[in-house]
């Protein structure tokens, strides 16, 4: 059934329809990094085996959400606003779970994890807010969602998960945390454009679409967090490999 699906979707797709080109890209892409993290996942040390696995829970969630926000495009060519605030209530605390997850072995707290949970829900919550049941006060929704990512860049920056990593004996854990700030800074940065975008936002008559701004930010920030993680998975895994073989030596 879901075969016929596809091809009755593939059919809809005219010549020039770049945001339904971006829908199935996002869609194959996302699936595609799944496999690749959920089959890396035997090749690194134990403790970034769950780190990979949530890597490709997120793309593997964003794909399935993909495959049917291309379907609500091609078939009415409106934003499927519902299926991407319910991918994102799924994925996004996940992306902040692998803060948590970089840091864990190396005294992370619990309650470092909630905050930024609670912090990507807040603005999350707001922001369908502003994008779904309020549009008519979206820069308002917009500024309130916007406390919330703050709050992830002052953890990621000054707060809890930058201290852990810092204190880590593993560079790769600060180096990998760095990295991922820096898509939260300016990854995450592509989301609030696509929002401005919409009518009543500060971008809104500029004829940008919105869906094309949310899909490419969704392929870079998605797939680019776990190849983050999946690369300091493997330097942390053949560091410590050879550090292990040095003491077996001098033993």
């Amino acid at each position: 059934m879901l075969s016929q699906l596809n091809s009755i979707l593939l059919e809809v797709l005219q010549p020039g329809d770049v945001i339904g080109f971006t829908f199935f890209t996002g869609y194959m892409s996302m699936f595609a990094a799944s496999v690749f993290f959920f089959m890396e996942r035997g090749e690194v040390d134990g403790k970034w085996r769950t780190s990979l696995l949530i890597s490709g829970l997120i793309t593997m969630i964003a794909a399935v959400h993909y495959f049917y926000m291309r379907g609500v495009w091609l078939e009415t060519k409106t934003s499927p606003t519902e299926f991407r605030y319910i991918d994102w209530t799924l994925t996004v605390p996940l992306m902040c779970v692998e803060f948590y997850l970089l840091i864990k072995p190396y005294g992370g707290k619990s309650s470092t994890l909630w905050k930024l949970i609670g912090y990507s829900v807040f603005m999350l919550v707001t922001g369908y807010i502003g994008e779904a049941i309020d549009p008519s006060n979206t820069i308002i929704w917009g500024a309130v969602s916007t406390l919330g990512y703050l709050g992830i860049i002052y953890e990621a920056t000054l707060g809890d998960v930058k201290k852990t990593a810092d204190a880590s004996p593993n560079p790769e854990v600060a180096k990998a945390v760095k990295l991922l700030r820096n898509f939260v800074l300016i990854g995450w940065g592509i989301y609030p454009i696509g929002y401005m975008a919409m009518p009543g936002g500060l971008l809104g008559g500029m004829g940008l679409n919105l869906d094309l701004v949310y899909n490419i930010g969704d392929a870079i920030n998605k797939i680019g967090f776990g190849l983050v993680v999946y690369g300091a998975a493997v330097a942390s895994t053949k560091h410590e490999s050879k550090a292990s073989k040095l003491v077996s030596a001098t033993v």
